[in-house]
């Protein structure tokens, strides 16, 4: 899922992602909530007419902030509360009202309040956290009322396994349309992160979505898919773009090199996006050199675009039974001397892809 944090997706329009079909982004409770505000979103029947977006919105429930903005931010069993970062006022975020906002919002899937701690947390804080997260759930389900609105329940526990054990064995419980798989993807190791995301994928139920929240370098993305997981999200494509960085097969271009100035070649020859269709790197090493804000679109839109078409490439791999090659051939594109990182290796063996 492309990120619009703000309900709009940086670098790129609306139709230009439903050209990219794209049927699904994510917007930001917490953000959307503060600019432009819920009267806004209210008064105009939601964040779908306000983007004129026709596709699919997921937003994510405000936790994430706890973290990020953790500066900011200070957490009790009743919610968040944030300082904005805009006029300095404070507001209480809790699970009814993160419910409320993203029923306002109109967001087809939207995602419980859960208390959020870096990965790289340890003690008892990380306990504190995974059990809050599954109150909070409850308080979040008591306070779902649409029906058109499809709420997820967030995994917790940080590296600890058996807190993530504890944590799905609870929220399964709860027989939710779907699941995510939160708190990673914040600095720690890789063969821990591999490991952390295995074991939720074995335990949450196949039939059910299974969410992994903030993963989006397109190692990861394949790696995670082999063990199991439906979803991602990340702002990496379009953040990458702004610094004149294009995402390639064997893994990515600086497009400012100066030694691009009179390649006449598309940023990726097998790519059919808008830009790769109509523009040379020589064009936009061009465009970069003069500060040109058309640039960072056009690599923005390819860069979307490549990772759609990834996730879309492995969904028909799968439906025909050929994930494994898919994914041996990815990695040995990205790796053509065979150096496989160990985690990668270790990883896609516990499913039988043997590199």
């Amino acid at each position: 899922m492309p990120v619009g944090t703000q309900g709009s997706l940086k670098g790129i329009l609306p139709e230009q992602l439903e050209s990219l079909d794209c049927k699904l982004m994510l917007g930001n409770t917490y953000h959307l909530g503060n600019r432009p505000g819920i009267k806004v979103l209210e008064s105009v029947g939601g964040l779908h007419k306000f983007m004129n977006w026709n596709n699919g919105l997921l937003t994510d429930s405000g936790g994430y902030q706890m973290v990020s903005l953790v500066k900011m931010s200070k957490v009790s069993e009743e919610g968040v509360e944030f300082r904005s970062p805009h006029d300095d006022s404070l507001m209480l975020l809790t699970p009814e009202m993160s419910i409320n906002i993203q029923s306002k919002i109109g967001a087809d899937v939207i995602m419980q309040l859960d208390d959020v701690v870096s990965s790289l947390t340890t003690g008892p804080r990380v306990e504190e956290a995974m059990l809050r997260s599954i109150r909070w759930l409850d308080r979040c389900i008591s306070a779902h009322k649409r029906k058109d609105q499809h709420l997820f329940g967030i995994i917790q526990g940080g590296l600890d396994l058996d807190l993530r054990r504890k944590c799905i064995k609870q929220m399964t419980q709860r027989n939710l349309p779907g699941y995510a798989i939160g708190g990673l993807s914040g600095g720690e190791e890789k063969d821990q992160f591999w490991r952390v995301v295995s074991l939720c994928t074995e335990l949450l139920p196949a039939n059910k979505p299974r969410y992994l929240m903030g993963v989006g370098y397109p190692l990861d993305i394949v790696v995670a898919t082999a063990l199991g997981v439906d979803m991602f999200d990340c702002v990496y494509p379009t953040r990458i773009a702004r610094n004149g960085t294009a995402l390639v097969p064997w893994g990515t271009i600086n497009l400012k090199r100066q030694s691009l100035c009179y390649d006449k070649q598309p940023i990726y020859p097998d790519c059919c996006c808008y830009t790769c269709k109509h523009f040379t790197r020589a064009y936009l090493y061009t465009l970069l050199s003069m500060d040109e804000v058309s640039a960072l679109s056009y690599i923005s839109i390819h860069n979307v675009a490549y990772l759609l078409s990834l996730m879309q490439n492995a969904r028909t791999a799968i439906s025909n039974g050929k994930f494994p090659q898919f994914a041996e051939t990815f990695v040995k594109t990205l790796f053509p001397d065979l150096d496989y990182p160990v985690w990668v290796v270790n990883a896609l063996n516990s499913v039988g892809i043997i590199l």
